[in-house]
């Protein structure tokens, strides 16, 4: 009977089997697939897709309408499109691609000290305040979030914490109106401040106006332009981004590695030299992809050697090379590339790698913190850098695309 009833279902299941298995292999072929790419002019053959997909220049055309400028615009932009088939017979998708020239840049791989002012006072929470009645208050409770940036007080502008404690002192004791910066939007918050034994009166927020670390300097080009990091500078308390103001790179020196464990991310520890002499150069943006700015000299530590930057596509997995600095001296590491995510949601994820080099493994386990930043090299091309370690296994990472941090 059992057998019976299989043989009766039999073309169903298979049927319905095959259905997925299209649907999963289609699908799987269309994240495999970048959406767009940058490409040299003239050398989009040599695109590399682990698949068997082919892509082929789609015909271009224009309006019948003679609008010369919108012509001339879009012959400036040096974009077309490609149509990928799997197998050379079914469309999958589109793929915009972006034609460049050849670009080089000088890859780094210092440790570099970052400080960076905030453009307002950022809140990274609420606490208790104990009152002249001897009563513990929490005045700012379920009205400010983390991550909020006080930009005025009382119609004031502020710009540091001093601001912000005058001003609440200058009330006497009068309901505050907080000119608020919370995702994006402005609001305006009224808080009652509580008076201290002392005839101050506090607001019960805890507040930063700047921030510093140490990272990884990527690479430089031609004008002394950088990029670092390939991840934003963002505050440890509500893990958002940092609104910058404005910021500067410094000499550092790494005095310590803290290794790497499963279950605990490592870390470099460095003396930030923040004196104007031992000043690197200016931070002018803080990104998803990193920051990035104006050095005043290429560092002492670097040889002025420029590689060609390396795109996506380009990529192949298996080994590359870490290029960082952990006592002083550039050296190249061996990672292997398990991964390419061309589409990946997280912009700064799109290698994924893990670290076969005998000595970096020795000296810190693997990949740490202030390492982010670091470039990673490919075929003699610079083709990224690393971003983020994994907290279970820290021999593996993630790096971001380095067409990704040149974008910005």
């Amino acid at each position: 009977m059992i057998f019976y009833q299989f043989q009766k279902h039999r073309k169903l299941f298979f049927l319905a089997s095959f259905f997925c298995l299209t649907v999963f292999a289609a699908r799987l072929l269309y994240v495999s697939v970048p959406d767009e790419m940058y490409a040299v002019d003239g050398e989009i053959g040599e695109v590399r897709l682990s698949l068997p997909v082919t892509l082929e220049r789609m015909e271009e055309s224009i309006p019948v309408f003679s609008d010369k400028k919108a012509q001339s615009d879009s012959a400036k932009t040096g974009e077309y499109r490609l149509l990928c088939k799997f197998m050379n017979l079914i469309p999958v998708k589109e793929v915009t691609v972006h034609a460049v020239e050849k670009s080089y840049v000088m890859p780094s791989g210092i440790p570099i000290g970052i400080y960076t002012k905030t453009n307002g006072i950022l809140i990274i929470g609420t606490g208790k305040v104990t009152a002249d009645d001897g009563l513990n208050y929490e005045p700012a409770d379920q009205i400010v979030r983390g991550g909020d940036y006080i930009k005025t007080v009382n119609g004031e502008k502020v710009s540091g914490k001093e601001d912000l404690v005058r001003l609440v002192n200058a009330c006497g004791g009068d309901d505050v109106v907080l000119g608020i910066l919370r995702e994006g939007e402005e609001i305006e918050i009224r808080i009652t401040p509580v008076r201290l034994a002392d005839g101050t009166y506090r607001l019960g927020i805890w507040v930063r106006d700047d921030m510093a670390g140490v990272g990884t300097l990527t690479y430089i080009e031609q004008d002394l332009g950088y990029g670092a990091l390939g991840h934003p500078v963002s505050d440890a308390d509500t893990g958002s981004k940092i609104l910058l103001e404005t910021g500067n790179v410094y000499n550092t020196d790494i005095v310590g590695i803290v290794r790497g464990e499963n279950g605990t991310p490592g870390e470099l520890t460095g003396v930030i030299h923040y004196r104007q002499e031992n000043c690197l150069g200016t931070i002018e943006e803080n990104t998803q992809t990193g920051i990035y700015g104006t050095l005043y000299q290429v560092p002492q530590e670097m040889e002025e050697a420029f590689v060609e930057v390396g795109m996506k596509q380009e990529i192949r997995l298996g080994e590359a090379y870490i290029l960082s600095s952990l006592d002083g001296a550039l050296r190249q590491y061996r990672i292997e590339i398990d991964e390419i995510e061309f589409n990946s949601k997280e912009e700064n994820k799109g290698i994924l790698f893990h670290v076969t080099d005998e000595k970096l493994l020795a000296e810190t386990g693997g990949i740490v913190q202030g390492m982010s930043g670091s470039p990673i090299l490919q075929d003699g091309k610079i083709i990224g850098a690393v971003t983020h370690v994994f907290i279970s296994d820290a021999t593996k990472g993630y790096g971001v695309f380095i067409e990704k941090m040149m974008e910005h």
